[in-house]
């Protein structure tokens, strides 16, 4: 049986992700940084359970090692992500922006994706089919956000999409050194979730289906690529 973690899992896309992958035969860890609500969570759709912070080495390192003494890990979704918002729900534009918030924005988005796979290696590199999925942005392509007259152009934050941009930059790198797993960066879509205030315009189901789609990955799926449900993006 496939086991998977996926990080932030206990609302919004990787709630809805655990749910698919559950109902598709995996074992399903719900990564939570609040015990509660991650309990629930995993209650409620029949997974397990691991306490982790992405932005605490400590968490990570205790997580990797319950679930290595459970049996190891195949599948690593690294769903957990932020992005600031003002007061009044609106995106934090380019005279806005301070250093204080751009590290936050990468200290979870960024050094925390890095934390967990860093962690979780091992444990992956023992899987006979390894996959990790990255949780990009459409937002995170420099040709989209430089063409004139798209939505992604018109978004004025800078933070968030750096950071995703970033991400692909991770996932690339990966992929190559370790050819032999299957990491991708995946564009879930603009989703109503609490990450933008529930502004989205399309569902929960609609974007964790290319999550689920990526981490259901045999070993000869692609590698080191940045797609939404239609297929490939522009990087």
């Amino acid at each position: 049986m496939t086991t998977t973690l996926i990080t932030g899992a206990n609302k919004g896309l990787g709630f809805e992700a655990a749910r698919q992958l559950v109902a598709a035969g995996h074992t399903v860890y719900i990564g939570s940084r609040d015990p509660e609500r991650g309990r629930r969570a995993a209650e409620e759709l029949g997974a397990r359970l691991v306490v982790i912070d992405i932005t605490d080495d400590a968490s990570v390192t205790a997580a990797a090692k319950e679930i290595e003494a459970e049996g190891g890990l195949d599948v690593l979704v690294n769903n957990a992500g932020i992005e600031e918002r003002a007061q009044d729900n609106s995106v934090i534009g380019a005279a806005d922006l301070t250093a204080e918030l751009m590290r936050r924005t990468f200290e979870t988005n960024v050094f925390g994706t890095v934390r967990v796979t860093h962690a979780f290696l091992p444990l992956l590199q023992r899987s006979p089919a390894p996959v990790i999925v990255n949780l990009s942005s459409g937002l995170a392509s420099l040709t989209r956000v430089s063409t004139a007259g798209t939505p992604t152009y018109a978004y004025p934050g800078i933070a968030y999409p750096a950071s995703k941009t970033a991400v692909n930059m991770i996932t690339v790198q990966y992929a190559k050194a370790f050819p032999a797993m299957r990491i991708n960066a995946v564009e879930p879509g603009f989703t109503k979730t609490d990450l933008n205030g529930n502004t989205g315009i399309q569902t929960v189901e609609q974007g964790a289906e290319i999550i689920v789609r990526m981490a259901r990955l045999t070993p000869d799926g692609p590698t080191g690529t940045y797609v939404d449900a239609e297929g490939p993006l522009p990087w």
